[in-house]
């Protein structure tokens, strides 16, 4: 598949979408939407619909994120350019390539070996370079390269993972899913000191869930 002109006329509709409807508006968030091309994360069989606000199936009974929920989930991080942002669920790489379209610094894990597999491969074609891409289970974060200035997590968590806060440096803003798997509630914690957190919620959604461990 190639990035063409009518991928890439979709994506502006779907930009000012998100601007509109979802009011999205971080600006640098929305031009991150707009250079990377989603069609290239999905099956070719969802090309034709890749700039609709719809998930998507992908490998190992995953998903693929509404953009307007990438959308809003990278908003919710207030990023600058050339923080270090730890990503837990890597995917297809979609969201990934916002991150790094962004300027950030990303380090991201991800549990299914299909999906790291996957996603390093694609991520390599578009030369979108991770600063570090692991196969792990992220619940235990990655502490060697520990304190991240954000904490991106993509699947549905029922309980914190409280080392991943022990992860984010003072200051540091972490956006979460938590709830039961059947929906969950878009969390965010800001670290106002080692042991005092700001938290904030932004409504229901429905991810795939966290999971411990790892799944060749």
């Amino acid at each position: 598949m190639q990035d063409s002109f009518v991928h890439k006329g979709k994506r502006k509709i779907l930009v000012e979408y998100l601007r509109e409807k979802v009011g999205i508006s971080d600006e640098s968030v929305l031009k991150a939407i707009n250079e990377v091309p989603r069609h290239l994360f999905l099956e070719s069989i969802f090309e034709d619909f890749a700039y609709e606000d719809r998930a998507f199936p992908i490998l190992s009974k995953q998903t693929i994120s509404h953009p307007s929920t990438v959308a809003e989930q990278t908003e919710l991080l207030e990023l600058q350019e050339k923080e270090k942002v730890l990503e837990i669920g890597t995917g297809s790489g979609y969201q990934t390539a916002v991150l790094i379209a962004m300027n950030a610094v990303v380090y991201t894990i991800e549990r299914q070996k299909d999906l790291h597999d996957f996603s390093q491969k694609k991520l390599r074609e578009l030369y979108l370079r991770p600063k570090f891409q692991s196969f792990g289970d992220g619940f235990a974060g990655l502490p060697t390269f520990a304190p991240f200035d954000k904490i991106l997590v993509t699947c549905g968590a029922e309980i914190l993972p409280t080392e991943l806060l022990h992860q984010l440096k003072v200051g540091g803003i972490m956006v979460i899913p938590l709830g039961k798997t059947e929906e969950q509630v878009l969390t965010r914690f800001t670290k106002k000191s080692e042991k005092e957190f700001e938290k904030e919620e932004f409504g229901a959604y429905k991810f795939v869930p966290m999971l411990n461990d790892t799944n060749h």
